[in-house]
């Protein structure tokens, strides 16, 4: 299960019952401007912020071994968490390992970028566990929706974002 986990793929069967969370939008850009914005890891601070709060930042600036340390609000609760980019795949894929729960909870966040066929990019977007706390287990429709909703509004947001004129992001 780890070697599916840590390349951010969804393993056969799921952590502790917790079904990954998927969600997707469609952009005018060309894959390699989104990957461009997206592998900064301080940009996603603008279009996360609705939920995750209080960044602070290690290692590089992009690519993998990007970090970034984050409250999470989300459910009535704020937990903190952190957030390295394990694996990164110009110009289609960038996997994000996610520790909380003291370590009990490591999952994996995984953006897909695919070219689609009339121009422009689908970013899709992937939760998934590998390791969860019982008590978040007994919680699961709950936090996959919680997830769902405001990973939504995330993509909805990052669309937004993204340079219209198809130009590279500013640094």
């Amino acid at each position: 299960m780890r070697r599916y986990a840590e390349a951010g793929r969804v393993p056969p069967g799921y952590a502790g019952g917790m079904r990954p969370v998927t969600v997707s939008v469609n952009v005018p850009q060309d894959r390699e401007t989104v990957y461009d914005f997206l592998d900064v890891m301080s940009r996603h601070e603008s279009f996360t912020d609705h939920m995750l709060r209080d960044w602070t930042y290690a290692g590089p600036a992009s690519g993998v071994g990007a970090k970034a340390t984050v409250s999470v609000r989300a459910g009535g609760r704020t937990e903190t968490i952190e957030i390295e980019v394990v694996e990164a795949v110009r110009p289609a894929r960038i996997v994000e390992r996610n520790t909380g729960a003291g370590g009990r909870r490591v999952a994996y966040g995984t953006y897909e970028l695919t070219e689609l066929p009339d121009g422009g990019t689908r970013i899709a977007f992937s939760y998934a566990w590998s390791r969860v706390p019982p008590s978040e287990r007994l919680a699961a429709p709950l936090v996959r929706s919680l997830l769902r909703r405001g990973n939504a509004r995330a993509l909805r947001r990052l669309a937004a974002l993204l340079p219209a004129d198809g130009g590279r992001p500013a640094p």
